[in-house]
């Protein structure tokens, strides 16, 4: 977004929303400190859920940074106009969650400082040591391709940057659920079908995210995206969230045919407490169905309805980490399969977790370093747009 997107709504806005993204990432830090300070141990993690709420709040925006991209992709692999000149905007959201994610990771570490070993000494056979090339040549490919984008005189290698970053941002959604997939030490999360479950995700997750900021915008600008344009985006939407909605339904039928996986499904699904509530509630109702309904039913799809959608697909998208990280943690693992196993250690138990507020301080500041990112690039750069966009003289809804 140039200085001009901002023209009547400038002074009124950009300085109050940085002052209240600097607040929250204040917030974020003193989080951070207290555990820092005291250790883990104020935090509502255990020796059994070592992945808490700032695990949720990391990964969300690490799949919703790789999600966001697709808009950009649409425009210039695949030739859609339309999303090429929202690129842009796409990029700088794609750094700023990506950035934000990772400053979580690396703060809910204990010893943000170890990277350096991870970094120096290269272990082939780690998944989280794939992904420090993954995360890093995710920022240079995204550089590049705003360049690309906005600088004229690159326009030539915008697609072949354009395919080189759609096939980097596969493999590093890929990279997140074989995180997953790979974790032996827990028998909810071995699955082949959680890469691309996590692609999908990403996909619905990021055109969420891309839509409420492109709201935002077009809001403060006092303008009104093309109505033809709008339907586009929205039906989009409600595509990758009926996606999104199968792969998940296929992970979970996909264990409950294996015998040594029903006794998990069934505490994820019907006896788990919290977690088929926020399941089947969190993520199945209201961040699946409640927006399908308000995208493809007849005389929705306004303004406000996507937005909803939008915000409705956020939330449920972090009831569903919540159920696979903390819920994935929480049962308990089979080390003798059929027989029953106990400890003072608390082996063979559900693991008990309860989120603190220095958790819920640092994943909050991971979103406000990525709002601040998007709000401070938009304002330098020229994110706006350019389509069909008229002086608002009436809500569409």
């Amino acid at each position: 977004m140039s200085t001009a997107s901002f023209s009547r709504n400038e002074s009124r806005y950009f300085y109050a929303l940085a002052a209240l993204g600097l607040f929250v990432v204040f917030l974020g830090y003193l989080g951070m400190h207290n555990m820092e300070e005291h250790g883990h141990i104020v935090s509502g993690m255990n020796n059994k859920v070592v992945w808490g709420l700032p695990h949720v709040f990391a990964i969300f925006m690490v799949v919703a940074a790789s999600g966001v991209l697709n808009i950009g992709s649409i425009g210039t692999v695949f030739g859609q106009t339309v999303y090429k000149s929202r690129t842009p905007l796409a990029g700088i959201m794609a750094i700023g969650l990506l950035a934000g994610g990772l400053a979580v990771l690396m703060l809910d570490l204990g010893r943000p400082d170890r990277i350096i070993i991870a970094a120096t000494y290269f272990n082939p056979t780690s998944v989280f040591a794939w992904n420090i090339f993954l995360y890093s040549g995710f920022f240079g490919l995204a550089v590049v391709y705003l360049w690309t984008s906005m600088e004229k005189r690159m326009y030539a290698w915008t697609k072949p940057v354009g395919l080189a970053m759609f096939a980097w941002r596969v493999i590093l959604t890929s990279g997140t659920g074989l995180i997953f997939a790979f974790l032996v030490v827990r028998q909810a999360y071995a699955s082949a079908l959680l890469p691309p479950m996590f692609i999908v995700l990403s996909f619905a997750w990021g055109m969420a995210v891309f839509l409420l900021a492109q709201a935002a915008m077009y809001t403060w600008n006092d303008k009104v995206i093309d109505p033809a344009i709008q339907k586009r985006m929205k039906n989009l939407l409600g595509l990758f969230v009926v996606s999104s909605l199968y792969l998940v339904a296929a992970y979970h039928m996909t264990n409950l045919y294996f015998a040594k996986q029903t006794a998990f499904e069934m505490f994820i699904l019907r006896d788990g407490g919290i977690y088929p509530l926020l399941f089947w509630g969190g993520y199945v109702l209201i961040g699946s169905i409640l927006p399908m309904a308000l995208v493809y039913l007849p005389g929705m799809g306004g303004t406000k309805s996507i937005v909803t959608a939008s915000s409705l697909v956020v939330i449920g998208s972090f009831a569903f980490l919540y159920v696979l990280i903390i819920g994935g943690q929480a049962f308990p693992l089979s080390i003798f399969p059929g027989y029953e196993v106990s400890s003072s250690f608390g082996d063979g138990a559900i693991a008990r977790y309860i989120p603190s507020l220095p958790e819920v301080q640092l994943g909050m500041g991971g979103l406000a370093i990525a709002y601040l990112i998007t709000l401070i690039g938009a304002r330098i750069f020229k994110t706006m747009p350019h389509d069909v966009a008229v002086v608002a003289t009436k809500n569409p809804d």
